[in-house]
């Protein structure tokens, strides 16, 4: 228990100096820039090409988004899952080796090219997301909490990392397994998070960019308006695919029977639903 005990204190501490290291000495391979360097470029983005030019600027809960980015990015960490992630793992290991499994490894990938181990991480995790993300809408006990990032009213960049902390738990946890079979741990290959970072405020953002025929490869906005509809003909969800919407054609959840430029976002009910960030956290806590 010492062991696990001492892992969350190093954790905590190895955190918030790493934090600190990564606010007051900017690099290229640093997430707290690259997240507010990307969204900078979206915010000029949507000013120059915006998809609905009636929608304000600094649309509806905007600054309670931008709020989300940074807290679902770092201060969640900060405060204990970077903590609890490391104890977890240790434990999971420990407990493989007290069974005679020193890993989880089914092949080597590190011995692959290094841009098809970018190819085959990126793959497989949003394969392995894509379906975490269809069960987020099927299992009403992690619905209650998927709906804080289906509360947005009015679609913008900053929407992207709206969500309950309890998804990263949850798609972390799913994921793990998986790419550890394969060789990668759940922090590898920055390059993999920021374009995925960049493709997910792009689909969330309010611009008028047309991929052409590769929206059927890649999500996009046109296409992901419709997921967040608030009237769609399959109540467990359409248009699950986070990078890719090659998934979704593939397995028949695509969804786009129209322009979606102007439909009504949100779910049932959600009029009700809190609107500060504290009653958001608080909601699906309270749902049977």
């Amino acid at each position: 228990m010492t062991k696990y005990f001492d892992i969350a204190k190093e954790s905590f501490v190895g955190y918030y100096n790493y934090l600190i290291n990564e606010i007051l000495n900017p690099h290229w391979g640093n997430y707290f820039y690259w997240l507010i360097a990307i969204s900078l470029i979206f915010f000029f983005i949507e000013i120059l090409l915006p998809w609905r030019k009636k929608q304000a600027l600094f649309r509806r809960d905007f600054w309670l988004d931008t709020f989300y980015m940074f807290f679902n990015f770092f201060l969640f960490s900060l405060i204990g899952y970077n903590a609890i992630s490391n104890v977890a793992v240790t434990f999971f290991n420990d407990n493989l080796k007290a069974i005679g499994i020193d890993n989880l490894t089914f092949f080597h990938v590190e011995e692959f090219p290094f841009w098809s181990q970018l190819l085959i991480l990126f793959l497989v995790r949003d394969f392995i997301q894509y379906f975490i993300h269809r069960l987020l809408h099927k299992v009403p006990f992690l619905w209650n909490f998927h709906k804080v990032h289906h509360s947005v009213k009015e679609m913008g960049f900053a929407a992207h990392l709206r969500f309950h902390w309890m998804e990263t738990v949850v798609y972390r946890t799913l994921e793990y397994i998986p790419l550890a079979l394969i060789g990668f741990g759940i922090d590898d290959f920055i390059l993999v998070h920021l374009f995925t970072l960049t493709w997910g405020h792009f689909n969330h953002s309010n611009t008028n960019i047309s991929l052409g025929v590769f929206k059927y490869i890649f999500n996009n906005p046109k296409m992901h308006i419709w997921h967040h509809s608030k009237e769609i003909p399959n109540k467990t969800g359409v248009n699950f695919g986070l990078t890719l919407s090659l998934w979704d054609y593939l397995f028949k959840t695509d969804y786009i029977p129209s322009d979606g430029k102007n439909i009504e976002l949100g779910f049932d009910d959600d009029d009700v639903f809190p609107q500060d960030f504290i009653g958001q956290e608080i909601y699906p806590l309270s749902k049977k």
